[in-house]
């Protein structure tokens, strides 16, 4: 699978502004200053991809980006900022919801969390929904750079014994869009969501 061909197809305020339900689609979801649009950066090798921003919950949209015609990556609107009026803050979550619950070409779930804020509420709420739609989720523990060898690996195995708690197909993995570590293996999980050879 070429991630380098991504390139941008829509931005939808909800679910029923999205392309047809169909194909594949796994979703990027993390909190507003987690590093999601780096990470898609980084995967994709464009630095201009996703729209990364100094300030938190700038992705107020659903954002898709089309690999082929059969697959897609998606931005979802990031959870746990502060500086944005609650009405605002109420339509993303719901907006959120909607398409992680109604949506049925959704294959897999990225759920970013900076290493050194790992698991919080939201973060739980989110793998603990997906675990009850039988979605797959690869935990990626972001911003590893930030952190010495010996704290990273201990985090990481930290962060895997807890996710047995959630009891379903629920994996770790560090990363860190500075350094391009953890691409190969979040490489190799999309391909197995997306059934490619």
């Amino acid at each position: 699978m070429k991630y380098q061909d991504a390139k941008f197809l829509t931005s939808a305020p909800d679910i029923h502004s999205l392309p047809t339900d169909e194909g594949f689609e796994v979703a990027f979801a993390g909190r507003s200053n987690a590093g999601k649009s780096s990470a898609l950066n980084c995967l994709t090798e464009q630095k201009g991809l996703a729209r990364t921003s100094k300030t938190p919950g700038r992705t107020q949209l659903i954002n898709l980006f089309e690999l082929d015609e059969q697959r897609k990556l998606v931005d979802l609107p990031g959870y746990g900022f502060a500086k944005v009026p609650l009405a605002i803050k109420e339509k993303w979550q719901k907006s959120l919801g909607e398409y992680l619950q109604k949506r049925e070409c959704l294959v897999g779930l990225v759920v970013l969390m900076d290493i050194r804020h790992p698991m919080k509420d939201l973060d739980q709420d989110l793998i603990y929904w997906a675990v009850d739609s039988e979605l797959p989720v690869l935990v990626l523990l972001t911003k590893a750079d930030k952190l010495k060898q010996g704290a990273r690996n201990a985090t990481l195995k930290q962060i895997r014994e807890a996710s047995l708690a959630f009891c379903g197909d629920v994996s770790v993995e560090l990363f860190s869009s500075l350094k391009g570590l953890g691409v190969k293996q979040l490489t190799r999980k999309l391909n197995e969501w997306y059934q490619v050879e």
